[in-house]
């Protein structure tokens, strides 16, 4: 099969085309023929060497991915060869076949194209533990998103709107912030020229929110605290910002009685991803069946221009997801109620 290769840590030129046998699946697993594989920022930190693969898992990097089912391990039932589906890997992503555990494999909703079904595991995982598990956001409370045009930002947007959350957003510029208000958020606030910490304060009277999610680390940690409303909740998901040690008032903790939690998705076992995909099905695939939420895409590119894609994404110019196909075009994924 052909795949892309990081061949040193290093700037996206690292990635380069190669060829590898075909992957086996084990007896648990299924193989994929990937139609379209979703990028990451965690691939990027995988190819600058910071953020290397958990044992067993494939080198090749990509952790989420769209095709038809090309073979099945011995235990696996519920899947036949050339059903769609989408799922999320912990590696290996980035090629023409991947193995992915039958537990974190989810059919692709109807209407749904290769190109977004592959923008959907990583992001959708993530939000849906983080936000509504650990977060325990629920209808009529209020949540802040830092990176709202991201993949992350994007689909927490659209699943706290649909679910009757209150949604608040950052971003870069102006036009980033009319993009989140236009997937749902009430107010997404310029974090490069106005303070989101008063923003929030203003817009929900002084109370401030029940939830954010976070990936930028320390530099954010002590407005964060400020911004959370009594019995607020901060997610930590990721350490942007470059920092991952802040100074912590706990009087504020205390006095607010506020919860500080976060968490990885890579290196959960497959029993935990496997949880988290079912919980997806019962919950989310009704949304994205009716087409109240849907994946975004940005732009895609073939999986040979993956240094390409990850220039882009280093850029942050992007709003949703960029995706990579290992032809030009995917094919796309129709379903009974497409006729």
């Amino acid at each position: 099969m052909r795949c892309i290769e990081i061949a040193s840590p290093g700037g996206p030129d690292v990635l380069v085309p190669a060829e590898r046998p075909d992957p086996v699946p084990g007896p648990d697993d299924v193989l994929i023929r990937v139609a379209a594989a979703g990028v990451n920022r965690p691939d990027v930190l995988q190819r600058k060497g910071h953020y290397p693969p958990p044992p067993g898992a494939s080198d090749i990097p990509g952790l989420e991915v769209s095709g038809t089912v090309e073979a099945l391990g011995a235990n696996v039932h519920g899947w036949a060869v050339g059903d769609p589906v989408c799922a999320l890997v912990s590696g290996g992503g980035y090629a023409e076949l991947c193995v992915a555990p039958a537990p974190q494999c989810l059919p692709i909703p109807p209407r749904i194209s290769f190109e977004e079904a592959a923008a959907i595991p990583e992001t959708f995982f993530t939000v849906w533990t983080n936000v509504f598990e650990r977060g325990r956001l629920v209808a009529g409370e209020s949540a802040l998103f830092h990176g709202g045009t991201s993949g992350i930002g994007t689909t927490a947007i659209q699943l706290a709107a649909a679910r009757g959350v209150r949604v608040f957003a950052t971003a870069g510029s102006d036009e980033k912030c009319r993009a989140c208000e236009a997937l749902g958020a009430e107010r997404a606030i310029n974090y490069r020229t106005g303070d989101f910490t008063a923003a929030i304060k203003e817009q929900t009277g002084g109370r401030g929110v029940d939830l954010i999610l976070d990936h930028i680390g320390a530099e954010y940690f002590e407005r964060n605290l400020t911004a959370l409303a009594v019995n607020g909740r901060l997610v930590q998901i990721g350490l942007m910002g470059g920092g991952s040690k802040a100074t912590i008032d706990l009087n504020q903790v205390l006095r607010r009685w506020l919860t500080v939690t976060g968490s990885t998705l890579r290196t959960r076992s497959v029993e935990e991803k496997g949880t988290i995909a079912a919980a997806l099905r019962r919950e989310v695939w009704p949304l994205l069946e009716s087409g109240r939420v849907k994946p975004v895409i940005y732009r895609t590119f073939p999986l040979v221009q993956a240094a390409g894609a990850h220039r882009l994404m280093e850029s942050s110019e992007h709003v949703g997801k960029i995706v990579l196909v290992p032809t030009p075009k995917a094919p796309r994924h129709t379903s009974d109620r497409d006729q």
